[in-house]
């Protein structure tokens, strides 16, 4: 049996929602969002202590785009683009430019939610990467265009729309960033992935504003 353990909101709903789209059967392990991962147990599995951690054919795995790349070898060829096929080099760019827009929601996160207090947050850092931000997801929309970003619909798409599905709540999406989000998010796997994620755990608000200069 697979096992997720997974967050409401994190970045183990990529895999929560790539597992839909493959139509695995899996358990799916709540967490909260405070220290409990830092439990020797959970340790074990997932080195810093944080989700997704996947159990699966006999190992735990804990890095959501390794965790991608090995359901897709292994159970979905077909959200892929292998060695030798065309396409491949622009679908490894978009699987992995997912981290990149991870890296501008992971350090707005840390500046809206993590950091409670006013005088511990820069307002610099927080308009600099809402910029950035909406530049990645821009980017990936004009990449997109009217389909998908490595042509048909793969584990890119769910790399990087994960991105836009979040991102809406930093940054204000252009029209054709919202047109792509809403191929993907009309996806039944989608729908069930987001019925299954859980009450909010982070991000309890519609939207942050990035503050004003």
């Amino acid at each position: 049996m697979i096992r997720l353990h997974h967050i409401a909101q994190s970045r183990s709903f990529r895999i929560l929602w790539l597992l839909e789209e493959i139509g695995l059967p899996f358990d799916l392990i709540p967490h909260a969002f405070d220290k409990t991962l830092r439990d020797p147990a959970y340790l074990a599995l997932s080195p810093v202590g944080r989700v997704p951690a996947l159990e699966i054919d006999g190992q735990a795995l804990f890095e959501s785009g390794a965790i991608a790349e090995y359901l897709v070898e292994t159970r979905a060829p077909h959200l892929m683009r292998g060695p030798g096929q065309a396409g491949r080099s622009t679908y490894l760019e978009w699987v992995h430019f997912g981290e990149t827009i991870g890296q501008h929601l992971a350090n707005l996160t840390q500046h809206n939610i993590a950091l409670r207090e006013d005088c511990m947050r820069s307002p610099t850092v927080m308009r600099l990467e809402a910029k950035r931000l909406a530049n990645c997801l821009e980017a990936v929309a004009a990449q997109a265009g009217d389909g998908y970003v490595a042509e048909d619909f793969s584990a890119a798409d769910i790399q990087c729309g994960y991105g836009l599905w979040l991102g809406q709540r930093f940054v204000r999406l252009s029209t054709a960033a919202q047109q792509y989000l809403n191929r993907l998010t009309a996806r039944p796997a989608f729908r069930a992935a987001l019925a299954k994620d859980g009450p909010a755990k982070i991000y309890t608000r519609d939207f942050y504003p990035a503050p004003e200069a």
